[in-house]
């Protein structure tokens, strides 16, 4: 393990390297992802030092029960000698999650788009319920939202939304939210009393910057459009709402939330970058999903992750089959223990797969 840990660090001291090198600092793709890969390994950085400072203790204090004669010094180191085991056992832990390869997309921000699916009002109502989950969990964190375009539903909740979300891990913390969420409840516009099953699907993409894509301008069609909204908010008496198309994937992408046709625009293209630059990282996790398949998969919108039953307040995540009874905690944006569970289900599957090669 010492020795992984120290060919890494060496790795991040040559990349301290590189970025003063006046070649890369002129080659801003470069340079970007060097700064990325040298922060990424700070910690590994950090747990390196720890780990060789505990063994050189280890080594000392054994060497001083196999030397001393004092009887009361030897009680003392071996005291320190067990706390030492200890504490290298726990590092060892946090360390086997650092060597984890981590997917480089990780790091990113993100964009975050809920659907209402089949169930009509009630689903667009859902995708609101959803949104307000995830909005409460993001403020726990200390994440940066901004909404980037909605649609509401006729009776509340929404058709459609899609927010940035900004800061630390984002997309790889999110990125095991994409998929189908059902719900089972009585819906309010249920007279008889019966339980319905609707559902919403929601989307992470991870963000793109220029120097992770580039897109050709004429591959864009640009069009614009009076915005509209439920009960005429946000309508608009000019052509400010943007629809981008790019030609070569027919991927479409509408934004009428800013009354200034250049803000929507700037959103727009955020949204297109992101979706362009995930047809490619799928492409890339193909080849990775021939050789293993991924536990908790992030590639299949269309599977349907995880069921809210309201009549039982329990929540299930079918892909790792954790059920929990906390529904309403749940909602209310704490959503940790799901999260870490997909997580370390990824990173157990991770850690198999490298252990077998």
């Amino acid at each position: 393990m010492l020795d992984k840990l120290r060919a890494l660090k060496e790795k991040r001291e040559d990349i301290e390297l590189q970025l003063s090198d006046p070649e890369v600092i002129n080659d801003m793709k470069r340079y970007s992802q060097l700064s990325k890969e040298y922060k990424d390994l700070e910690k590994i950085a950090t747990a390196h030092d720890q780990y060789k400072d505990i063994l050189s203790n280890i080594d000392h204090n054994k060497h001083i029960l196999d030397t001393e004669k004092d009887p009361e010094f030897r009680e003392l180191a071996k005291m320190e000698l067990e706390e030492l085991q200890v504490r290298k056992s726990e590092l060892e832990e946090s360390i086997k999650k650092l060597l984890v390869p981590k997917d480089p997309e990780d790091a990113k921000n993100a964009i975050l788009e809920i659907r209402a699916g089949t169930g009509g009002d009630e689903a667009s109502i859902f995708a609101g319920d959803l949104y307000r989950m995830y909005r409460r969990y993001f403020e726990r964190q200390g994440w940066k939202i901004d909404v980037i375009t909605e649609n509401e539903g006729t009776v509340g909740g929404f058709k459609e939304i899609a927010i940035e979300v900004a800061g630390d891990d984002v997309y790889g913390t999110l990125k095991y939210e994409s998929g189908v969420h059902r719900v089972q409840r009585v819906p309010e516009t249920e007279s008889q009393g019966r339980v319905h099953t609707s559902a919403a699907s929601v989307v992470v993409l991870p963000e793109a910057d220029e120097v992770d894509l580039e897109i050709n301008d004429n591959d864009i069609r640009k069009d614009t459009f009076r915005a509209s909204g439920a009960g005429g908010q946000h309508v608009n008496k000019t052509d400010s709402a943007i629809r981008l198309t790019h030609i070569p994937t027919g991927v479409v992408v509408e934004c009428q939330d800013e009354r200034s046709q250049i803000k929507n625009l700037a959103k727009a293209m955020k949204v297109l970058r992101a979706r362009l630059y995930e047809m490619e990282v799928n492409k890339r996790m193909e080849e990775v999903a021939l050789q293993r398949k991924t536990l908790v998969s992030t590639g299949d919108r269309s599977a349907k992750i995880r069921t809210y039953n309201y009549p039982q307040g329990r929540v299930t995540d079918h892909r790792i089959g954790l059920t929990l009874y906390n529904l309403d905690n749940i909602m209310n944006g704490e959503i940790e223990e799901i999260i870490d569970a997909l997580q370390l289900a990824e990173n157990t599957e991770k850690m198999k797969a490298g252990s077998s090669v």
